[in-house]
């Protein structure tokens, strides 16, 4: 087949923040498939064919890339962040495994992009120094129970843990649930940081402890990461966040 795929990571949203190799996958594509907002941050040039969808439809935009491809064209799927982390990747690969089986065949790759978490993390310093976890609270595509499962497995063995999907409109009462589960096993002092839209114009980050974190604010663009029992603050000048780092060595 003649055809392919290229499944790519956009990064958090500062352009600057895209690989080369990612922009390099860009500029070879005839078709680009994706979320309407990522769909929205690739520039628009005369030979590329834009297939934009709603939310919730990754299988069935994977399967359309894969149709796209076997006919020959070169397509783009395109996600926020990295494309292997709760985004598009997987579904592609969903898709191959359960269609046609010709699409085996046809040459598939993934471009990897700073995702959320890791961007994030720069931002604040080094709360991912030590072992760390990332899990997503959406309950689209596993019940719920299965979350608070692994949630609390991760939070008694004190790695840092990562949430991504913490809340919408459809579930504005989960991202609360997991902070309360947080609150049985680890300290009220414990930091919290919530990362909005980081990179982007309207970035905003706050530290706060996980008392104050079950009150504050947050929507899909938030990244929220819960310090281990190790994670510290450096405090800086007044009106500056400080710089948050997990150490790398667990005492013996």
């Amino acid at each position: 087949m003649t055809g392919s795929v290229t499944v790519i990571g956009l990064g958090p949203g500062d352009p600057r923040l895209l690989t080369p190799a990612a922009q390099d996958a860009l500029a070879q594509a005839q078709d680009l498939i994706g979320y309407i907002p990522y769909v929205a941050r690739v520039p628009e040039r005369p030979d590329l064919v834009r297939h934009a969808s709603d939310n919730r439809v990754e299988v069935d935009r994977a399967r359309q890339a894969l149709e796209l491809a076997a006919s020959g064209r070169r397509v783009a799927v395109v996600s926020g962040g990295d494309p292997g982390v709760f985004a598009m990747a997987a579904a592609v690969f969903e898709a191959v495994e359960a269609g046609d089986p010709a699409w085996r065949r046809l040459d598939i790759r993934v471009e990897p992009g700073i995702t959320a978490m890791l961007a994030a993390a720069a931002s604040l310093g080094a709360p991912l120094g030590g072992d760390f976890c990332a899990l997503s609270l959406s309950d689209n595509l596993k019940p719920w129970p299965v979350i608070t499962a692994r949630l609390e497995a991760v939070l008694r063995a004190d790695f840092v843990v990562a949430l991504y999907n913490p809340i919408s409109s459809a579930r504005p009462w989960q991202l609360g649930a997991a902070l309360g589960l947080a609150a049985e096993i680890r300290a009220p002092g414990t930091p919290v940081m919530l990362a909005r839209a980081v990179s982007r114009p309207d970035e905003a980050i706050r530290v706060l402890t996980l008392a104050e974190a079950r009150e504050a604010s947050a929507d899909m663009a938030t990244l929220v990461i819960i310090g281990a029992s190790a994670t510290r603050l450096i405090p800086r000048g007044d009106g500056e966040r400080p710089f948050v780092y997990t150490p790398r060595s667990v005492p013996a």
